[in-house]
């Protein structure tokens, strides 16, 4: 239900200063929407191009990993997991999001005359796959983040156009409405006061001189 609005002065005062403030902050919301939507296309498209590098990673080991492990008994996706992986935070257009920084793995340790001449290479794909994994998805938290973000600043951005704005407008018309039908009455009403004052005084002389003349008869 829309507020009931104070057809009064002092409230055509705080509906001019509040649509004063809407048409201030309106242009810095529709900047920061623009940034946003600026950023997670560039974002998207790192996004594409690390699941794209993953993938072709990912299909170099499909072709061998399962004869591989197999055969040698060596946990090659064990050792290719990641120990920590790192990441940092940055603001973008007032948004907290998280940077890959590095992917650690932890020290494995095996015999290089004990195992075949492929494991080194091997174990550096599926460490490789793991680093583009780990992009992938700091890159798929960056874009949902940001996401979020400009959805709450299109709903403002409309909540001040189409909803806050328009309402001052109207607020300001009725009251100024308002307020000119109270001053034409009031000059309408002083008007008529000062015709009738005129008569008033148009009238007292014209009384007194009969008054006059029927003294001057009696005497």
């Amino acid at each position: 239900m829309a507020k009931k609005v104070k057809l009064t002065r002092p409230e055509l005062k705080r509906y001019r200063d509040a649509l004063a403030r809407y048409r201030r902050y309106l242009p810095m919301l529709k900047l920061k929407q623009q940034q946003l939507q600026a950023t997670l296309r560039d974002v998207a498209r790192q996004r594409r191009e690390a699941e794209q590098a993953h993938d072709e990673i990912d299909a170099v080991i499909r072709r061998y990993q399962n004869v591989l492990a197999d055969r040698a008994g060596i946990p090659l996706q064990q050792w290719a997991k990641p120990g920590e992986v790192r990441v940092s935070k940055k603001n973008i257009a007032g948004v907290e999001i998280p940077v890959l920084e590095d992917v650690d793995f932890p020290q494995v340790r095996y015999s290089l005359f004990g195992t075949p001449p492929w494991v080194d290479q091997a174990l550096d794909d599926f460490r490789q796959r793991s680093r583009r994994q780990a992009a992938v998805d700091v890159l798929k938290e960056e874009e949902s983040l940001l996401q979020s973000e400009l959805v709450r600043i299109i709903q403002r951005v409309n909540l001040f156009e189409k909803i806050m704005i328009p309402q001052a407008r109207e607020a300001i018309r009725r009251i100024r409405i308002k307020l000119g039908d109270e001053m034409t009455a009031a000059v309408g009403r002083a008007k008529l006061a000062k015709n009738k004052l005129s008569e008033t005084l148009d009238t007292e002389p014209g009384d007194a001189a009969p008054a006059a003349r029927q003294e001057e008869g009696q005497s």
